[in-house]
């Protein structure tokens, strides 16, 4: 199998791998939850994203690797996560600005992630080979920013007509549910 089929078939695969756990564990848990509640646990995850500081490593990364894409998608991302670190304080601590921030941080971040899939695939034609250890970022870290990135604009959005009887009301009615379902099981 050619290179780039191997890079694009492990691209697809994190996809599904994530999108199962999504599906499987966290949109349950997330879904009962009030909105700015469950903001939080997904806003914290791209607190990490300074790991994309990696590719301006020499030896972790090819120096075939453009240093006009480094730099932008190492920079973006560290931007990106000092923004997740500013709204995961400020949800945590019930700000009035909270909600704001997390805008800011999610345009941003998720922008940060199309823009640099944009430059390495389409404007420089990235080989995998080019990115050297780092092939893991765009494989594995990648795919699962994106899938939290539209979660957090779904539940920024849903916030914003959230009712917290209407919110207990869907959290009890579950419950008791999945309790029928588990005994009849």
């Amino acid at each position: 199998m050619d290179i780039r089929t191997l890079f694009g078939l492990s691209v697809i695969m994190s996809f599904i791998a994530f999108g199962m756990v999504t599906r499987l564990y966290i949109w349950p848990r997330l879904r009962v939850m009030s909105a700015r509640e469950a903001l939080i646990p997904l806003v914290v995850v791209h607190t990490f994203r300074f790991v994309g500081l990696t590719f301006l490593i020499p030896g972790v990364v090819s120096p075939l690797l453009p240093s006009d894409f480094a730099a932008p998608a190492a920079y973006g991302d560290l931007v990106a996560a000092i923004l997740a670190v500013v709204a995961t304080l400020a949800l945590s601590a019930r700000m009035s600005w909270a909600l704001l921030s997390v805008w800011i941080f999610n345009v941003w971040g998720a922008a940060d992630l199309l823009h640099a899939i944009y430059q390495g695939q389409i404007h420089f034609r990235i080989g995998p080979g080019a990115l050297g250890a780092a092939f893991f970022i765009p494989t594995l870290v990648v795919p699962p920013l994106l899938v939290t990135h539209g979660l957090i604009f779904w539940l920024s959005l849903r916030s914003r007509h959230e009712n917290p009887q209407q919110a207990l009301r869907t959290c009890t009615q579950e419950t008791i549910r999945r309790s029928k379902w588990k005994r009849t099981a």
